[in-house]
């Protein structure tokens, strides 16, 4: 199953939350954001990734999920 646009802007804005700093979160501003941004935060937070609809930290279970993010782009992106 190929990543459909939906995925690919969940991915990107998951690649937003710096892996370093758990502590710090992001604030999707919907008068700013990219409207896919926009509804991919609202698609994250309620698959319980992000704790608020626009932004905010991740979850445990975003924690995760960014860790296997950040692998994948780590392996994309390498030569």
């Amino acid at each position: 199953m190929p990543f459909s646009p939906e995925h690919l802007s969940e991915l990107n804005l998951l690649a937003r939350f710096s892996p370093s700093s758990l502590q710090a979160g992001i604030k999707v501003h919907s008068h700013e954001a990219p409207p896919e941004m926009v509804t991919a935060a609202k698609r994250l937070y309620e698959k319980g990734i992000i704790t608020q609809p626009d932004g905010g930290y991740l979850t445990d279970l975003g924690v995760e999920t960014l860790e296997h993010t950040q692998r994948l782009l780590g392996i994309l992106t390498s030569e």
